[in-house]
């Protein structure tokens, strides 16, 4: 049976429930990365591959996706190019992820550079990208300052791979997210969609999950103990009957939307827009997010002040 929602969605937006709840999101060290590459095709190339397999840190080394793509006026050398944004638990995590897929992705990318988009003159929070990569170069890389910043030229088949040698980091959030049940797939797909594109609109945010939509949202735990999480079974439309359903009676399907940012108000802003793109959409039961009770990070996103 489905759970009573009316003790607790107290909101609408457009005539749509929402609940009077929060996305409880958690800190995250997060870089940004410039791919410039002789064509932007080029660069969107390297990016994807560069985002394989890195939706969640559950399972994954980082949380990574494209930020935005960027013309050749915007990037350091002149060339088309993308931005892309990282994020993992701590600044040691992310240096080595990041230098492995830059290594593994951007690296064997023909004609692809890549640069810091973070600046800072803090050592500290620092991490070493390049410095790691050249001796790929096997002796024959060589080094180039300009100003604070070092650059890496490895020598390649097509030429040479530029890198920076650091990278800056960012104390960032990680986890903000709206959930959206829809009457139909089709329904809660449509506004899943529309809710990720205004997403996109907001700077300083990606959305790591494949086109920025998860079906398999998930809690913390598992009946089974080597599992750190599993699936969010009281959103699970086909679990109808069997287990009390945190959704509405006609629910047939539940899209999630996970955002990372590099700051509270980036977060803040996407779920913003999220929220109100869901909510002019056809066939939308309820809007809600996921939370742990305030146990599982220290940044809540509360619904009522997005409206």
């Amino acid at each position: 049976m489905s759970t009573d929602l009316s003790a607790e969605t107290h909101l609408n937006l457009n005539g749509i429930p929402v609940c009077d709840t929060f996305a409880e999101a958690f800190p995250m060290t997060g870089t940004r990365l410039i791919i410039t590459a002789y064509s932007a095709d080029w660069a969107r190339q390297a990016a994807h591959e560069f985002c394989g397999n890195a939706t969640s840190v559950i399972a994954c080394d980082v949380e990574t996706a494209l930020e935005r793509e960027l013309s050749a006026d915007e990037t350091p050398d002149g060339r088309p190019g993308v931005s892309l944004l990282a994020f993992a638990f701590d600044k040691k995590g992310l240096e080595s992820a990041v230098t492995n897929r830059v290594g593994q992705c951007i690296l064997t990318c023909p004609t692809t550079a890549c640069y810091n988009g973070l600046p800072t003159d803090d050592k500290e929070k620092k991490i070493n990208i390049g410095g790691q990569i050249r001796f790929f170069g096997d002796g024959y890389q060589c080094s180039k300052k300009l100003g604070s910043q070092r650059f890496w030229r490895i020598p390649v088949m097509d030429g040479e791979f530029l890198c920076e040698e650091k990278f800056g980091t960012i104390k960032g959030v990680g986890g903000g997210n709206l959930l959206i049940a829809g009457d139909t797939t089709e329904h809660a797909l449509q506004a899943a969609e529309a809710s990720a594109n205004a997403m996109r609109e907001i700077p300083d945010i990606i959305l790591p999950f494949p086109g920025g939509i998860v079906r398999s949202g998930s809690k913390v735990g598992s009946k089974y103990k080597t599992l750190k999480a599993s699936t969010n079974h009281e959103y699970c439309p086909s679990l109808q009957g069997q287990v009390d359903l945190n959704i509405p009676e006609g629910t047939q399907a539940v899209y999630e939307i996970v955002i990372d940012g590099l700051s509270e108000q980036s977060v803040a802003d996407a779920m913003k827009a999220g929220l109100h793109a869901a909510a002019a959409c056809e066939g939308i039961l309820l809007i809600t997010a996921g939370n742990y009770g305030g146990k599982l990070g220290k940044f809540h996103f509360h619904l009522k002040d997005l409206l």
